[in-house]
């Protein structure tokens, strides 16, 4: 079942002329929000829509299924979708944040589970951007340009302490490997690099390890059962003496929000849910011919309350948009300044997107319900699969608690209390029980 066409997507400028045909009205309702400056955007849609049309087509098929978008990621690859934000003389796009994140939400609208495991390719690229080694940069930017993918191996299932990892670095003098086994590896099924975080026998804090996810010490299982967002290859991986291809230490990682990066992109993933709730819910009430006994006994797409639902949903994914791209817009901005340290500016992102969390999350699992309200005990059925939508929003929302957001930013708001950075999930020290054989 795909998504279907968006009449309003393309309805940013009043048309010149009168409707091509007068029984058809002119919809002048836009969906994205914002004026975008000049046509870059139009112009990158132009080229990646038809490639989101192909992939919303079989999308609640194969959430139904469980089946992997392996053959949609590829064909995201070949348009090389993600060197969207690569300087257009290194093989990129040239585009700016706000415009990559309006983007990633229409793929979203498409199929949530394929934007969604581009989560960590997108965060890395901007650290990529930044980077102060010109060697490390062109090495990876020829990469993303080339259409290579980059998964992320960060957190670990238990086991370790808050801030540490079981995962180990192995430095000889033949190189540096990786060993240890690491779970929510989203995106790394479909990836042909993976950032593996570990630590240094010889060097405290976080180190970064980039390994090639073809290298046959490289185990990967798609063994994600949450109930939603199961096609985002959020599983385990497994590492055994891999070569290490690029190595980040503490110090090349100083303060860069990327931890917004990974927030910002969850939050647009759920902005395109909403827009695939409205589509969906636009579309059944059109087709509708039953009426309910307890209505009015008008069709269903002239029923006053139904009518004020699918309005209702409309401003649900209109708000979950802009406070997305109003963030993102911010991020770019903040990412652009020199006036504020590397710290400050850590922890004005960090505040932006825990803001956008708190306040998109509740709107767009609301317009999920709604979406049953107005069509009845048979839009409940598992051939239309509506309810992924909720599933996947209500996945996405357990991401790093929105409880916890709220309270950094009440935190900061009334003692000016900075967001704290935790490098690891992991035991809380009060509950942590120290290996016997490895006292520390």
């Amino acid at each position: 079942m795909g998504v279907p066409a968006d009449p309003n997507r393309h309805a940013s400028q009043p048309s010149a002329g009168p409707p091509a045909n007068d029984d058809e009205p002119r919809l002048l309702l836009k969906l994205t929000p914002g004026t975008p400056l000049g046509d870059h955007y139009d112009t990158l849609a132009d080229r990646f829509r038809p490639v989101f049309a192909r992939i919303a087509e079989g999308a609640a098929e194969r959430d139904a299924l469980r089946r992997l978008p392996i053959e949609q990621v590829g064909w995201l690859n070949a348009e090389r979708f993600g060197a969207l934000r690569l300087p257009v003389e290194d093989g990129g796009y040239g585009a700016s944040l706000i415009d990559s994140f309006r983007l990633l939400i229409e793929l979203a609208e498409a199929d949530s589970q394929v934007a969604h495991l581009l989560r960590a390719h997108i965060a890395f690229v901007e650290q990529i951007l930044v980077h102060p080694d010109d060697a490390v940069r062109t090495k990876w930017i020829e990469r993303i340009a080339a259409g290579q993918l980059v998964g992320n191996a960060y957190a670990e299932r238990g086991g370790n302490r808050m801030g540490t990892w079981n995962t180990q670095l192995n430095v000889t003098p033949y190189g540096v490997t990786v060993t240890g086994q690491k779970y929510y590896c989203t995106g790394t099924i479909f990836a042909d690099w993976t950032v593996v975080a570990a630590a240094n026998p010889s060097a405290p804090g976080r180190h970064l390890a980039v390994v090639s996810t073809h290298h046959s010490s490289v185990s990967m299982y798609d063994d994600w059962d949450g109930f939603g967002q199961q096609l985002t290859g959020t599983g385990s991986t497994v590492f055994d003496e891999v070569p290490v291809d690029t190595l980040f230490g503490p110090a090349e990682q100083p303060h860069f929000p990327e931890s917004s990066i990974f927030q910002l992109v969850l939050l647009s993933v759920q902005a395109g849910i909403a827009r695939a709730i409205l589509a969906d819910a636009r579309a059944a009430v059109q087709a509708r011919t039953r009426a309910f006994n307890t209505g009015t006994g008008v069709a269903l797409r002239d029923e006053p309350q139904v009518l004020q639902l699918i309005g209702e949903i409309s401003a649900s994914a209109f708000a979950a948009e802009s406070v997305v791209l109003a963030a993102v817009g911010e991020v770019e901005g903040l990412f652009g300044q020199d006036v504020l340290t590397p710290e400050e500016t850590y922890t004005a992102c960090e505040l932006v997107a825990n803001r956008a969390q708190s306040a998109v999350q509740p709107v767009v699992l609301a317009a999920a319900s709604k979406l049953f309200d107005g069509l009845g005990a048979s839009s409940t059925s598992t051939a239309s699969n509506y309810d992924r939508h909720w599933r996947n929003a209500r996945t996405i929302a357990t991401h790093n608690p929105a409880i916890y957001r709220a309270r950094i930013i009440g935190d900061y708001e009334v003692n000016g209390t900075p967001p704290a950075t935790h490098d690891s999930a992991g035991e809380a020290p009060s509950s942590y029980v120290y290996p016997v054989n490895n006292p520390i």
